[in-house]
């Protein structure tokens, strides 16, 4: 019998396991699994994890014929500082642009205030004269004679990467364009960013920040990538392999190894892709994405199946939830809250007595104590198993032994004995406080966005989230909760459903009054050249989506809305419906539009995407029933803080239309969900759990 062609792969590497998924040609998950990260070369990882998906599966390297694959180590070497010396160049008399920043403290009374590292120290920040004005028209000629000169001293700093960054280059980018060519004659193994290439916006101070941030990880990324590459294609991989970005689209390995600003956070990206299209299916319109995992926990807002976007957040905040306290990057992001809340996240005694959590986490090596892998300090995923809601028998498909003394001595000795509690009440003291911490940071996110959790079904994926999701969803008043299918995976199941996708955000200022409609027609046949040029690389056939926007704003405004524009060449007609577009968005978040104001367009957008993949409309089970538990188990009851019984059942064993009332543990390879005992759960016709948060008395 041939073998079946057109499977698909999906890795996503995190900060303590590597999840691996294989589909066939329709989409159906044939195999999952979850492997530990290998922090010293994370590509070992995700081999061991491709090669065991498709021993299950039973195929072979021939047969798959898609690849894509998202890592946080673009993140991480970010927040780790694990990047290169970078020195920047800007022009004359614009070397202070990092110093200067936004010309604010991020906390203005602050007397112990630590400044963002921005990673570029001013011995490194170098000039060199030219101008461009804000329209692209050159008022000082390029200095190349003074090249030679700045070659030697970019030689003497010790720089291994450049970030260039000269005035308005978004506008007119031939001067940075001569400056790299000039460069790699006489430095040739300098790594070079552009600003134009990078972020093509106006503000010159985010767009330096974004580009020092890529030149940093250019050369790791570009290691990685190279040796990844090289390692699958020496074990059989044919295909390309494609990298999935932060704004929530896939591009060319080639892509992400020249712009690997855009992989920052490729990984939480695919866990929200894979929330909003849950959300279409169900046709729930209103969602808050739980993504869990064993280093950090992140929380989307979706509404109208969409993620939240934005273009502009922020890296390593030396204040957690302060903005302006991190290093701003100005890239097109799906746009999420994350925090140092994840399985593996450390908790541990201050000095004034209280139980404090992450962001530190033990990662996958050692890991929590709980692994016996020599970890001793105690986590979240240890205050779970003592209090029983992980079974070590089943934990992590058996690859992973559990120790409950080794998890017990740790809570017992480092948060137990500064707190004189024994180590049940220190595990509980943990859940409680990481669960709140989850929460807040989940009503905090949606009060910043003028929404209202209380009326949103939660989606809860990740190894983590569907174990935290119930005792999260109480605290942010939420009474839904959808747990899908292969949740453990969760991130690397969105990666599938993500389109090969390319979006470029470049400036060019316009009123609306007195658009230059020849003008800007050309500019976004530019935008959509290069566009197209990146996803037809990764998507050389098929039908491709073409969405076009403007950020607009009033004459004298700091900022600007997204306001989307028609797909095809702008005329005259046009004009008077974006007016009327803007004025309904603009009183839509501010309540009241401003007559007679002159409006002005700074940034316009152009993504070009394929086709998404086909949805399969969820629908609920026909009839209920009582489902079958396979045994009980003792747990500390999250509602009422007694040790009491919870039945445990096997989700792979449970039909549509199963109901079950809380305390109950619904157990499966890579997870487990902890329905409460103030919450209910039934499964629905195609395999999603359904948690409601019950009414009646949980004490019964």
């Amino acid at each position: 019998m041939p073998k079946t062609k057109g499977l698909r792969l999906a890795v996503d590497i995190g900060g303590t396991f590597t999840d691996t998924v294989l589909v066939n040609g329709q989409g159906n998950i044939l195999a999952t699994t979850k492997t530990s990260t290998t922090p010293a070369n994370p590509t070992l990882g995700a081999l061991e994890g491709a090669q065991r998906v498709l021993a299950q599966a039973g195929g072979d390297w021939s047969q798959i014929q898609g690849f894509i694959h998202g890592t946080t180590l673009a993140t991480n070497a970010l927040i780790e500082r694990r990047g290169a010396v970078v020195a920047t160049i800007t022009t004359w008399g614009f070397r202070d642009i990092l110093e200067i920043a936004y010309e604010r403290r991020y906390s203005q009374y602050d007397i112990n205030l630590v400044k963002p590292d921005l990673l570029v120290p001013r011995s490194r920040a170098f000039t060199i004269a030219g101008r461009m004005t804000a329209s692209g028209h050159e008022v000082q000629a390029f200095d190349d004679e003074a090249v030679a000169t700045l070659a030697r001293d970019l030689t003497g700093s010790g720089a291994d990467a450049v970030a260039i960054c000269l005035m308005h280059a978004y506008a007119n980018p031939a001067h940075e364009i001569l400056l790299r060519e000039m460069l790699h004659d006489v430095v040739p193994d300098l790594v070079i960013s552009l600003s134009h290439e990078v972020s093509p916006e106006a503000r010159e101070f985010d767009r330096l920040s974004t580009t020092i941030a890529n030149a940093y990880i250019q050369p790791l990324i570009a290691r990685y990538l190279a040796d990844f590459q090289t390692r699958f294609s020496q074990i059989g991989l044919r295909c390309p392999i494609l990298m999935m970005t932060a704004g929530g689209g896939m591009t060319t390995i080639e892509t992400a190894a020249r712009l690997p600003i855009r992989l920052v956070e490729s990984g939480p990206a695919g866990g929200a892709i894979l929330a909003a299209r849950i959300a279409a299916e169900t046709a729930e319109s209103e969602v808050l994405s739980f993504d869990m995992g064993g280093t950090t926990a992140k929380l989307c807002l979706i509404d109208q199946f969409r993620p939240q976007s934005t273009r502009r957040f922020e890296i390593a905040r030396a204040e957690r939830f302060v903005k302006g306290s991190g290093m701003p990057v100005r890239i097109p992001v799906i746009e999420m809250i994350e925090i140092g809340a994840g399985g593996g996240s450390i908790a541990r005694v201050d000095r004034l007595g209280r139980i404090q959590i992450g962001p530190e986490s033990a990662g996958s090596d050692p890991g929590p104590a709980a692994f016996a892998k020599g970890g001793t300090a105690p986590t979240v995923t240890d205050a779970d198993v003592m209090q029983g809601f992980i079974d070590p028998d089943l934990f992590a498909e058996g690859e992973l032994k559990i120790d409950v003394q080794a998890a017990e001595t740790a809570l017992a000795q480092n948060i137990g004995g500064p707190k004189g509690i024994d180590a049940t009440e220190a595990a509980h003291g943990i859940s409680e406080i990481v669960d709140e911490n989850m929460a807040a940071a989940g009503r905090m996110h949606a009060v910043e966005s003028g929404k209202d959790l209380a009326a949103r079904l939660m989606i809860a994926f990740g190894g983590n989230g569907p174990l935290h999701a119930t005792r999260v969803a109480r605290r942010a008043q939420v009474e839904r909760i959808l747990v899908p299918r292969d949740p453990g995976v969760g991130s690397a199941v969105g990666f599938l459903y993500a389109p090969v996708s390319f979006e470029i955000v470049r400036s060019r200022y316009d009123t609306l009054d007195a658009l230059d409609l020849a003008g800007l027609n050309a500019f976004f046949e530019d935008m959509l050249a290069e566009a197209l040029s990146v996803v037809r690389t990764g998507a050389p056939k098929g039908k491709l989506i073409e969405r076009r926007v403007a950020f607009m704003r009033y004459h004298g405004q700091g900022h600007e809305i997204e306001i989307p524009l028609p797909n095809h060449t702008l005329v005259a007609k046009d004009v008077p419906g974006l007016k009327r577009a803007f004025e309904a968005e603009y009183s839509r978040q501010f309540s009241r539009s401003v007559p007679g104001m002159t409006i002005e367009i700074l940034n316009w957008a152009v993504e070009v995407s394929s086709e998404p993949r086909a949805l399969q409309s969820a629908h609920d089970a026909p009839g209920m029933q009582c489902a079958k538990s396979m045994g009980r188990r003792r747990i500390l009851c999250d509602v009422t803080g007694d040790w009491r019984d919870a039945e445990i059942y096997e989700r792979a064993a449970l039909d549509p239309g199963d109901h079950l009332i809380g305390p109950a543990l619904i157990v499966e390879p890579q997870t487990t969900t902890f329905v409460s005992a103030d919450f209910s759960a039934r499964l629905d016709g195609v395999g999603n759990i359904w948690l409601h948060r019950r009414e009646e008395s949980a004490d019964e």
